[in-house]
Formats: C-alpha cells, sequence, structure tokens
C-alpha cells in the first residue's frame, strides 16, 4: 500500500489541525494504520494508532485527550484529528501502514511509509 500524508501546516498553540493520510491499494481495510512524529534533532517517535476495524486505538501519554485518530475504509484515509496543539508537537508527521495494531504501537513490521507532513505550532 502506497501512503500520502497531507494537511499540514502553521497553526498558533492552542489552535487544532487535521492531517490525512490517504491509501491506494486493496489492502488498507485490512491493515492497522499508524502516526509517528520527528521533531528537530529528535528522533522518531510513535504517536497514535487504530485498528483495521477503526474498533482499537492507542495513544501515546503525551497527546491524550487532545489526539485522536479515525480512519475510513470506504475512502481509504486515516485521519488525525490535533486539538490543543502544544509548540512541541511541531514536527514532521507520518503515517504508516502495518499488520495489527501493536506492531505499529512497538514500531515494528511496519509494512508501509507516508512521506510525512510537517505541522509546526508557534507560541
Amino acid at each position: 500500500v502506497q501512503l500520502q500524508a497531507s494537511g499540514g501546516g502553521l497553526v498558533q498553540a492552542g489552535g487544532s489541525l487535521r492531517i490525512s493520510c490517504a491509501a491506494s491499494g486493496r489492502s488498507f481495510s485490512s491493515l492497522a494504520m499508524g502516526w509517528f512524529r520527528q521533531a528537530p534533532g529528535k528522533e522518531r517517535e510513535f504517536v497514535t494508532a487504530i485498528s483495521w476495524g477503526g474498533g482499537s486505538t492507542y495513544y501515546v501519554d503525551s497527546v491524550k485527550g487532545r489526539f485522536t485518530i479515525s480512519r475510513d475504509n470506504a475512502k481509504n484515509t486515516v485521519y488525525l484529528q490535533m486539538n490543543s496543539l502544544k509548540p512541541e508537537d511541531t514536527a514532521v508527521y507520518y503515517c504508516a501502514a502495518g499488520i495489527t495494531l501493536g506492531a505499529i504501537v512497538r514500531d515494528t513490521q511496519i509494512e508501509s511509509w507516508g512521506q510525512g507532513t510537517k505541522v509546526t505550532v508557534s507560541s
């Protein structure tokens, strides 16, 4: 599956942004999906993941209650709604597809990566 992330941009602290990841290929609905991010000078970190059917989600503690992952299998798209954004959320956000939600959380057996979309939160 090929992934194309979009929707990044510049937003003020406290604001909201929704980024999307469109997938091509017939296997999207059978794959778990997730988002990672990489801030300047830092290692890539896991942010959130969602199971193939959307029934299970997992978030890193730093975004719980502020970010929401969702997916529309009919549109082959996964979304990340980001609210109450903080300057420390500034990063390039990458979507990823994996066999299971657990595989994405552990950053193992990632089937495909998107190209990244940049999110900048100004203070």
